[in-house]
């Protein structure tokens, strides 16, 4: 099952797909995706290490997902990618510009072959202004497209709004 879980800052959405993937049952494997460049968003990096269980097997991976999706697949196990617009922004923000189409065709193209269960986890951008500067709104623009896409692979799709899911297809 691969599941594609959206929501704004603080909605709900990563303690949501820390319960899915404790519920499973499986062995948890978590892709995380951020980086640390500066106090706060070391201090967020923290908090989420300090919230989830210390069993999961944690991989840091900021842009090769998947590479790292490919390489962590077994069929007993979910993994669980936090977050995808971080990803987005890293592999914006990186000095090679093919980089990020590449990397978002490998990640599409390896998803059919994958049988470990998947959580994507994601946030929804689209939703407010449209930014005022160039590098914000193509970042906008790709996370679109980059949802739609995963939306039509994904088995399911959930919105989270103030902690409540509400599913969108499944």
């Amino acid at each position: 099952m691969q599941q594609l879980i959206l929501g704004g800052v603080r909605s709900g959405k990563s303690r949501y797909a820390q319960q899915l993937a404790q519920d499973s049952g499986k062995p948890v494997i978590l892709i995380a995706t951020a980086t640390a460049g500066d106090a706060e968003m070391a201090e967020r990096i923290r908090r989420h290490q300090q919230d989830r269980p210390a069993a999961w097997q944690v991989i840091e991976e900021p842009l090769a997902l998947g590479d790292a999706l490919q390489k962590r697949d077994d069929p007993r196990a979910i993994i669980l990618i936090d977050c995808l617009t971080l990803w987005l922004t890293n592999l914006l923000l990186d000095s090679d510009p093919q980089r990020l189409e590449q990397e978002q065709n490998k990640l599409l193209a390896c998803l059919p072959s994958l049988q470990a269960d998947l959580l994507f986890v994601s946030n929804e951008v689209g939703q407010g202004i449209i930014p005022a500067d160039p590098l914000s709104r193509r970042f906008a623009d790709e996370t679109g497209r980059l949802h739609q896409r995963l939306a039509r692979v994904c088995d399911r799709v959930t919105l989270i709004t103030a902690g409540l899911p509400q599913i969108l297809k499944g």
